[in-house]
């Protein structure tokens, strides 16, 4: 899942966000390991992705889900080494990526929520919008398949190479 297939949506979904891809700091997120082999700005396009088709599907807000898909991870640390102020990585991140995209674009409602509780229920405060349900569980399962994907690889490789 390193890439996005694009199908006909692909011209919409991208007519959604390709303002937010012009952005510096979300070009940036390209040099961010997120999870194994995919990087950061990769894994945002992925639930980008997802949250704009199960939002479409279900006849909600596509383009705030597509939006805040690609900022929900907008923040220009490596996780894996450095703290922040305001505490754990899981904890603290929505929050400081929510701040970053406020810097770079308007944001509604909708995408305010769906950036800064994408981490539920780790973080304790429930979405209040459907569609940010959706960019929650597609960040869920963006990670999951990012991660299995890599593994997988590296198990073949490693299986092939010791026969």
């Amino acid at each position: 899942m390193n890439s996005i297939a694009l199908d006909d949506t692909s011209s919409e979904f991208l007519e959604c966000i390709e303002d937010l891809l012009l952005q510096e700091d979300v070009q940036k997120l390209s040099d961010f390991h997120q999870h194994l082999d995919t990087n950061r700005l990769q894994h945002c396009l992925n639930v980008s992705y997802y949250s704009y088709l199960f939002s479409k599907m279900l006849n909600l807000d596509y383009k705030s889900a597509a939006r805040a898909g690609i900022l929900h991870d907008l923040f220009l640390y490596d996780w894996r080494q450095e703290r922040q102020p305001e505490g754990k990585h899981a904890f603290a991140h929505p929050k400081v990526a929510l701040r970053n995209a406020e810097k770079i674009t308007e944001l509604n409602d909708i995408e305010k929520d769906s950036i800064v509780n994408h981490m539920f229920p780790v973080t304790i405060t429930f979405p209040r919008y459907k569609e940010a349900y959706i960019v929650n569980l597609a960040d869920k399962y963006c990670a999951a398949i990012e991660i299995m994907t890599q593994l997988k690889k590296r198990f073949f490789k490693s299986t092939v190479k010791a026969n």
